[in-house]
């Protein structure tokens, strides 16, 4: 067993060297970046773990940010990115904080990057990571200039395409691996669907559900235990109530808060049928919900009426251990897979 690991440890740093170059870190594994979850504890954790860990800025002020960069920093000395959101209405301040802090990668999420981002971005010297759920906006994106892509299928916690990320890593890692490093994302909870992707052309994963009960996660007990119960088909994803409010779908288990978004769904649309508000302040209306469902549960441990994002592979998470316990459990799976695959 010994020597099948250190077979597979080789070839699995063969795979992962093109990541783990871009990001600096040992292993090509991101941190998926969490509302309230992905802050300094567990950001700095993952990357003295060898991964990278990823801020998740979310609907932060500049000031909250700059004081969370710093607080990273105090707790590592390896590399972690900022995951900003496209559609922050103080986005190019954000941006002018990660560039006062020398943050070298910068993830964009939430949409395409509006125009002066990238080139604001890259003049602070850092990287640009976009999502691309489809094939055509890989190809846009990296006319405009990203240095790496994230593609993220339909099974991952949060905000979901429609796309399996099966599919999604079939039709785009052919196409564009070759020309930016591209981390796969969604579902994948062991290291055996690292290797397979790897293999696939993926120059890393994102991971996010699978560090959530790390020891080093500051969510709520309660938090961590409803993930612990859960299994993959507790995960679902919200349904859209109304055509006219494109309400981008979010997976997350099943409660009571499930409901109340469908509730505040209705509210939204009524106010936009009176008149009473335009159609971008409805959708932030929306995203403010998110925000404040997610901090009730991650926080506060109200696991009924708050939101329990998680993707499918939450049936993966069984009990709380550190981060570097969950990094080297997955990168010795990837390595006996890959060893084993050889033979």
């Amino acid at each position: 067993m010994n020597d099948m690991v250190s077979t597979g440890a080789a070839r699995l740093e063969r795979r992962m060297a093109r990541g783990c170059e871009f990001l600096g870190s040992r292993a090509a594994i991101l941190g998926g970046a969490m509302s309230w979850v992905s802050e300094r504890n567990l950001v700095s954790a993952i990357s003295n773990a060898g991964g990278f860990g990823v801020i998740a800025c979310g609907a932060m002020t500049p000031d909250l940010l700059d004081a969370e960069i710093a607080a990273t920093r105090e707790r590592t000395d390896r590399p972690f990115g900022v995951n900003l959101i496209t559609m922050h209405p103080q986005l190019m301040d954000l941006i002018a904080v990660c560039g006062r802090h020398n943050v070298g990668h910068v993830v964009l999420a939430g949409g395409l990057p509006p125009k002066g981002a990238l080139e604001a971005i890259k003049a602070t010297g850092a990287r640009v990571i976009c999502f691309a759920p489809a094939l055509s906006l890989a190809k846009k994106l990296i006319r405009s200039g990203v240095d790496a892509l994230v593609i993220e299928g339909m099974e991952a916690g949060g905000h979901i395409g429609p796309v399996s990320t099966s599919v999604l890593a079939q039709e785009i890692l052919p196409e564009v691996a070759a020309q930016v490093p591209v981390f796969v994302a969604g579902g994948i909870g062991r290291g055996e669907a690292i290797a397979g992707y790897l293999d696939m052309g993926a120059a890393g994963v994102q991971l996010g559900t699978r560090f959530v009960c790390a020891t080093e996660s500051i969510a709520h007990p309660d938090f961590k235990r409803a993930f612990i119960r859960a299994s993959a088909r507790d995960a679902i994803a919200s349904v859209q109530v109304d055509a006219r409010l494109p309400v981008i779908p979010v997976r997350a288990l099943k409660n009571a808060g499930t409901e109340l978004f469908t509730a505040k769904q209705r509210e939204v649309a009524a106010s936009i049928d009176g008149g009473g508000v335009e159609m971008a302040e409805a959708q932030l209306q929306i995203e403010h919900y998110w925000a404040g469902a997610l901090r009730r549960a991650v926080i506060d441990g109200d696991v009924e009426h708050g939101s329990l994002m998680a993707g499918q592979s939450v049936g993966m998470v069984t009990r709380e251990e550190p981060v570097a316990d969950i990094i080297d459990t997955l990168m010795a799976e990837a390595a006996v897979a890959l060893d084993k695959r050889a033979t």
